[in-house]
């Protein structure tokens, strides 16, 4: 009687990857709220990315209700429309009597973060997000 698993019954050769994502704006020590968060996938190097849909980040800068990922997703990519947040937080510190910044626009309106992904793993990839600089890692 063999002990090896089935190479067949890994349940990761039938789910598909699943993504999540927040974002905490470092400058202001907090979650980025109401940013619009778009998600596309293709399924290996060459193939088309496939706009599945997108979601806001809620008040804790999460977004929650990001789309299912096609079973056969190898690659995502994570487009963030960051320039009106980053917008409405210069307003916001103007109308405060917040010391001038260097730069009223956004210097980044929008950050596209691409990465490729395992069936039947979780990947969890927060932006950390300030009006001149971001980073990316994959979280848990």
């Amino acid at each position: 009687m063999s002990t090896r698993p089935d190479p067949g019954s890994d349940p990761r050769d039938h789910t598909p990857a699943s993504v999540s994502t927040h974002i905490l704006d470092t400058s202001a020590g907090r979650p980025a709220p109401d940013v619009a968060v778009s998600l596309a996938a293709r399924g290996g190097p060459g193939a088309a990315w496939v706009t599945l849909g997108g979601a806001r980040t809620d008040a804790d800068g999460r977004c929650a209700r990001l789309p299912a990922l096609p079973a056969d997703t190898t690659h995502v990519r994570l487009d963030f429309t960051t320039g009106p947040y980053l917008t409405r937080r210069t307003q916001a510190e103007e109308r405060q009597d917040a010391p001038a910044l260097r730069d009223s626009g956004a210097f980044f309106p929008e950050v596209t973060v691409t990465f490729a992904v395992t069936p039947g793993e979780h990947f969890h990839v927060p932006l950390l997000l300030n009006p001149f600089g971001y980073s990316v890692y994959r979280g848990s």
